[in-house]
């Protein structure tokens, strides 16, 4: 079920559905006389890969999501545990570690440190899983906060966990009634929390990894297509899909719990 989902929200990301519509565009012209439709397809690829890389479009949908928290200030109050969701790396020898973890996941794992730091004695916990390769995402995380001065005492490993649930549902099993921070990008801190509370954890958030910003001035950088800006409907439409999913699994358990 992980891999289908994963699957099927690859295809539904803006830029593979609008080229598999200009795919189907094509081929319609080529192989079809039904020029007009085949001509949509096309202008309507063309045209909607334009918008989801145009600034004034791409930060008004991502901007509202990470504006959810506001980044992580001490209370005073003091905390146990924080946790850093895991988003992906990549096993080549030929990068230094910390080009290993993906960009999202160096700047996951600076600011969970920042954190421990702020509260000596914290454990820092690190989540995500292998993905395919040898070495799973937290134990990558592992390296490069021991390599940049994290006792190695203070790090837990959570290895398994694929998806959001996951981690949520393990962390419950360590954490218990202890303080949590948890730390992961700002446009999916919302449903992280969603799934912390439903498994009876009440974290505080420490969202990174802020990518819209209304403060761009150039015209240059603000009305051209960019690929930055392509990242930022992508994360706002992965979210949404991540809605989705959620709200059917809730139905599905609730459905199930409902036939006991």
């Amino acid at each position: 079920m992980f891999e289908l989902k994963k699957i099927v929200s690859a295809l539904l990301m803006p830029l593979p559905a609008m080229l598999m519509l200009g795919l189907l565009g094509l081929l319609l012209l080529w192989f079809t006389r039904r020029k007009g439709l085949a001509s949509f397809f096309i202008s309507f690829a063309f045209l909607g890969i334009f918008l989801v890389s145009f600034q004034p479009i791409a930060t008004s949908l991502l901007r509202p999501l990470e504006k959810a928290y506001p980044p992580y200030v001490p209370s005073g109050q003091a905390v146990d545990y924080v946790m850093v969701l895991g988003s992906g790396h990549v096993i080549d020898h030929a990068m230094p570690i910390t080009s290993q973890l993906s960009r999202t996941s160096l700047m996951r794992l600076s600011e969970g440190m920042r954190i421990h730091r702020l509260f000596p004695g914290s454990k820092l916990i690190l989540s995500g899983y292998g993905g395919g390769t040898d070495i799973s995402q937290a134990r990558m995380m592992a390296k490069v906060a021991l390599a940049l001065g994290v006792n190695k005492n203070d790090i837990l490993l959570l290895e398994t966990a694929k998806d959001t649930w996951e981690e949520a549902f393990q962390a419950a099993s360590v954490v218990g009634e202890s303080k949590l921070v948890v730390v992961t990008s700002a446009s999916h801190m919302k449903r992280a929390i969603e799934e912390f509370n439903r498994v009876g954890l009440s974290p505080s958030a420490a969202p990174t990894n802020f990518l819209a910003s209304n403060k761009i001035e150039q015209p240059w950088e603000r009305y051209r297509p960019q690929a930055k800006y392509l990242e930022q409907t992508e994360r706002y439409w992965y979210e949404k899909l991540g809605r989705w999913w959620q709200q059917l699994r809730t139905m599905i358990n609730n459905e199930e719990a409902a036939a006991q």
